[in-house]
């Protein structure tokens, strides 16, 4: 089943990376004792943490417009998604001791837009085989 017959698979993808990310980040600190014995690895680089989070928002981004333009019409849901990758690029703005609340703060937003998303994207069952939503999805207007 592709992407395009079932826009829930990359809302999936999407809280799988996400969720990999934020264990990631939270398990790092535990995890650092053992470095010598590994050699500082790529995963402690903050190019790498960056680069799973831009995947992560990138696979967002085409499954949450791709919910808004195909089903709901609803665009909230990236406001969710964009809004926890901020807060998780910045993670060290309220300095070391605060980024694993950080972190967990913005991977739940992140796997919040996505699960937001699946929700509008499963109450919608009037306009499944057209290409763009010409209504605001089945609930309450």
């Amino acid at each position: 089943m592709t992407p395009v017959e079932n826009p829930t698979i990359l809302d999936k993808i999407g809280i799988w990376v996400s969720s990999l990310c934020a264990l990631h980040c939270l398990a790092l600190p535990m995890a650092i004792p053992l470095l010598p014995l590994i050699g500082s690895t790529f995963f402690a680089q903050t190019w790498f943490e960056r680069t799973i989070l831009s995947i992560s928002l990138l696979i967002g981004a085409v499954a949450l417009l791709s919910g808004a333009l195909r089903y709901h019409g609803r665009y909230y849901p990236l406001l969710l998604l964009f809004s926890g990758g901020a807060i998780y690029w910045f993670k060290d703005i309220f300095g070391e001791q605060y980024e694993p609340f950080t972190i967990a703060v913005g991977a739940m937003l992140i796997v919040a837009g996505h699960w937001v998303n699946m929700r509008l994207c499963r109450r919608c069952v009037c306009c499944r085989n057209t290409i763009f939503a010409s209504h605001m999805s089945t609930q309450a207007k």
